[in-house]
C-alpha cells in the first residue's frame, strides 16, 4: 500500500479534546434532575474522583451514573471493576433507560451551551498542538471523526477552534453505528486507501483488531487519552501501536505514522 494512500479516522474525546471535567460536571447537573438529594454544585472531590474513573466511560450518559455512584460513596475502584452491574442496578432502581439518559445528558449540555457558551467551550480544551495539526492537514488527505459523542457538540468545539470539517465527516452517537461499522463504511468509501485509526479506549481497539473486515485499519493507541497503566501494558502485549501525543503531532497527513 502506497504510504500516501491513507486517511485518518480520529476518536474525539481523549484524542482531540480533553473533555473529562466538562463530562463530569454535565453528568452531575443531569443527575441533580433525577435525584433531589444532590447539591446543585458538584463537590471538587467528586469531580476529581470522576477524572480517575473516566477511562471506563464509553458514552457520555454513563457520567450521570458514575457521579451518582460516587455521591453514594462508591469507590473509583468499585465502579471501574463492576461498571456493568453497578450501572444496571442504579438504572433499575430509578426506572431509567439508556435512551432516557442519553437524551437527558444531551439536553443538559445544550442548556449549558445556551446559558454560558464561552465557559462550555473553554472547559472543552483541545490537547496541546492538536488544533494546529488539524488546521494544517493535507487537504488532499481525507480525515474523519469517529466518536460516541453527539455530533452537534463536536461541531461546536471544532468551530470554536477554527477547525473546518464537513458535517458528513463526523460520525457520532446520532448515527447509531459502532465504531467498527463506521470504519467498514469508510473503507468502502476509500477502497484504495489504508486507514489510520487513532483511539484511546483499549476495548474498542481490541474489538477492531479481531474484526477480519478491518485488516486494512492501522490501529494506534493514544497514550495521552483516557486509559490506565494497565491498559497501556495490555495494548503493548496485544501488539497494538502505542503512540504518544508528540509522536502523533510530528506525523504529517501524507506519511504513515
Amino acid at each position: 500500500m502506497d504510504k500516501q494512500a491513507a486517511f485518518y479516522a480520529l476518536d474525539f474525546d481523549g484524542v482531540i479534546c480533553d473533555s473529562a471535567s466538562e463530562t463530569g460536571i454535565t453528568g452531575w447537573q443531569a443527575a441533580c434532575t433525577l435525584w433531589d438529594d444532590m447539591p446543585e454544585q458538584a463537590p471538587d472531590a467528586i469531580i476529581n474522583a470522576f477524572l480517575q474513573a473516566r477511562p471506563i466511560i464509553e458514552t457520555g450518559y454513563e457520567a450521570i451514573l458514575t457521579v451518582r455512584l460516587l455521591y453514594l460513596q462508591a469507590s473509583v475502584g468499585d465502579i471501574c471493576n463492576n461498571r456493568g452491574e453497578r450501572f444496571t442496578k442504579l438504572m433499575q432502581s430509578r426506572g431509567l433507560t439508556i435512551e432516557q439518559l442519553k437524551t437527558l445528558f444531551g439536553q443538559t449540555r445544550d442548556a449549558w451551551i445556551a446559558t454560558d457558551p464561552v465557559h462550555w467551550t473553554t472547559i472543552n480544551r483541545l490537547y496541546k498542538g492538536i488544533a494546529e495539526k488539524l488546521q494544517h492537514l493535507d487537504p488532499q488527505t481525507p480525515w474523519y471523526i469517529v466518536t460516541t459523542k453527539q455530533e452537534r457538540f463536536v461541531k461546536t468545539i471544532l468551530a470554536a477552534h477554527s477547525i473546518a470539517l464537513p458535517e458528513s465527516a463526523i460520525y457520532g452517537l446520532d448515527r447509531n453505528l459502532s465504531k467498527a461499522q463506521v470504519l467498514e463504511q469508510l473503507l468502502i468509501r476509500h477502497p484504495d486507501r489504508a486507514c489510520h485509526f487513532v483511539e484511546d479506549r483499549l476495548p474498542t481497539l481490541l474489538a477492531i483488531k479481531d474484526n477480519p473486515a478491518l485488516t486494512k485499519v492501522n490501529l494506534m493507541f493514544a497514550l495521552w487519552g483516557y486509559n490506565t497503566p494497565e491498559d497501556k501494558e495490555q495494548a503493548r502485549r496485544q501488539g497494538l501501536r502505542c503512540i504518544a501525543l508528540d509522536d502523533f503531532l510530528a506525523t504529517t497527513a501524507n506519511v504513515t505514522p
